[in-house]
């Protein structure tokens, strides 16, 4: 069949919208019709080179915020069929490898192998292809910037039909990875004192993760004025606009005790940034890393001694430490009970046609989050 999708050719180059010919799902693969995607800053490290040598080959199809309705299941696929809803994981969680097995579907070895490659799980071959022929590759195995594609059931969560799809693709990605990097990787407390450096789609859903985990206060740092209003909205109860002036405030926002934990979710990790917001945390706090640096950043200065003196930790963070199966539909029933905003994120919404603008604003500081919303 043929359908619509965005497509990059080269770094710094805008998306292309063009007609591409897709292939019906194979063995344990889904046809799925878009509703609505995300736009992640995940998929801008594609354009900017960011991710360089950790991301599939070009010419690729973006987004892997996605969510929309099944239109054909492939061989040996008996838990879905044509009109189920679903929402992509953006790591595939195969449910067999040893981190699945362990809980933590979020480092799925099968994901961890395949993401680089952008091709299909179960044989390592396309689905999507230019009219021309040449094979596309996709980002985190899904191509969510596409009015149909097809991925592997291992990146498929089931939802309730009637919770709205437009709200539920932020769960492929933005919400879960920000709210489980509070509740999981950072593990708040009932009275923790919490930072959040970089307020946007992440960011704003750490916060929330550390409000629901009954944060005493919820520091938003963060130099777009828009973004530390909407982290107010959040749940923050004291914002700044840089690390700096934070730490100026310790005594406001902490009683000077320092934070218990600290969460980067900056849109492009900064280790200079990193290393000033270490001096943010207090002893026997921890410093979570969720936002993604570029890979050409080799180290970051931080004092060593103070890390065995003060029993400070610092820990990454994938997908928010979650497990797609069990987080996705547990904060969509948050969001249905009025206790995750999920409305309030979506700034503004798109068509895929106007991707490129959407980008663009979110380049200057004007979206917690834009979505693409599919006809």
């Amino acid at each position: 069949m043929r359908t619509r999708a965005a497509v990059l050719h080269e770094l710094h180059a805008p998306w292309s919208i063009e007609e591409i010919e897709l292939d019906p799902p194979k063995a344990g693969e889904v046809l799925v019709k878009l509703a609505a995607s995300g736009m992640c800053h995940s998929d801008e490290h594609l354009v900017t080179g960011d991710l360089a040598g950790a991301t599939a080959g070009m010419p690729i199809i973006g987004g892997h915020e996605g969510a929309g309705v099944v239109v054909e299941v492939g061989e040996g696929v008996s838990w879905l069929e044509p009109g189920d809803h679903v929402v992509f994981g953006f790591i595939p969680a195969c449910g067999r490898c040893g981190p699945c097995s362990q809980g933590h579907s979020n480092l799925c070895d099968v994901g961890g192998t395949e993401f680089a490659k952008g091709m299909q799980i179960s044989d390592g071959t396309a689905r999507h292809h230019t009219l021309d022929g040449q094979d596309l590759t996709l980002m985190c195995l899904l191509g969510t910037f596409a009015e149909h594609t097809v991925v592997n059931e291992a990146s498929c969560v089931k939802i309730e039909k009637d919770w709205p799809l437009d709200k539920a693709c932020l769960l492929g990605c933005g919400v879960v990875t920000g709210w489980g990097s509070a509740v999981y990787a950072a593990d708040v407390k009932p009275g923790d004192f919490v930072a959040v450096v970089g307020c946007g789609g992440i960011g704003s859903n750490a916060i929330q993760g550390a409000k629901l985990a009954g944060a005493r206060s919820i520091t938003a740092i963060d130099p777009v004025e828009f973004k530390r209003e909407m982290a107010m909205e959040f749940g923050a109860t004291h914002t700044y606009a840089s690390v700096a002036e934070a730490l100026e405030n310790l005594g406001e926002s902490t009683w000077g005790r320092g934070f218990d934990k600290v969460i980067m979710t900056m849109g492009v990790g900064d280790g200079s940034v990193l290393g000033e917001a270490f001096w943010l945390s207090a002893k026997k706090s921890r410093t979570v890393v969720t936002n993604i640096h570029p890979t050409h950043e080799q180290s970051i200065s931080i004092p060593g001694a103070f890390l065995t003196l003060f029993e400070k930790e610092i820990v990454g963070s994938l997908f928010g430490s979650a497990n797609i199966r069990t987080d996705i539909p547990k904060l969509m029933e948050l969001y249905t009970q009025g206790q995750l905003k999920l409305d309030e994120l979506v700034t503004q919404t798109y068509t895929l046609d106007q991707i490129n603008e959407g980008y663009e604003a979110m380049r200057n500081g004007e979206n917690i989050r834009g979505v693409i919303i599919f006809d």
